[in-house]
């Protein structure tokens, strides 16, 4: 694979990073190198679409955009390029995430956003989501998948064996 960045991670504050972190661990334990930058659809609208018009040339071909509130990044950042961008619902408002959700998975159509679940599990299954969509082009990516798999199920398995009633 590529040396340079393959999957783009972008959240609208520094304090989503405990989240998104999630999903730099996860592209890490896959070997699929990525970039974290901070951006937002509301302070920084330009540097945001300049990102997205630039991720195909910088060599992205997915994007991960967390947010919480209003939640329009990854939105924003769909309407400025073709890549695929999966939004992650971020809980930083009294609304636990639920506004964000929202925010992210209703698009209008044309502007496709997939949205994964609020928080940790929602920033990892972005970034596993992001491999799958990537071993398309990098048949490695799958053999890796299909250990990771086969290794969640022998942690079920085990703890399955060692369940005490």
């Amino acid at each position: 694979m590529s040396e340079k960045a393959l999957v783009g991670i972008v959240m609208g504050s520094d304090s989503d990073l405990p989240i998104m972190s999630e999903a730099a661990k996860t592209l890490s334990t896959f070997g699929v190198e990525y970039r974290v930058d901070v951006l937002s659809a509301h302070r920084t609208p330009q540097k945001t679409a300049e990102y997205a018009q630039q991720a195909i040339q910088r060599g992205i071909g997915v994007i991960i955009a967390g947010a919480g509130g209003a939640a329009h990044l990854a939105g924003n950042l769909a309407a400025w390029t073709v890549l695929p961008v999966l939004g992650v619902p971020i809980a930083s408002s009294p609304l636990q995430g639920i506004d964000a959700l929202l925010s992210t998975v209703q698009m209008p159509g044309g502007v496709p956003v997939a949205t994964l679940g609020i928080g940790k599990s929602g920033a990892k299954n972005a970034a596993l989501l992001a491999v799958q969509i990537l071993s398309l082009a990098f048949p490695e990516l799958q053999k890796k998948l299909i250990h990771f798999k086969k290794e969640m199920e022998k942690g079920i398995e085990k703890k399955n064996a060692t369940l005490e009633v």
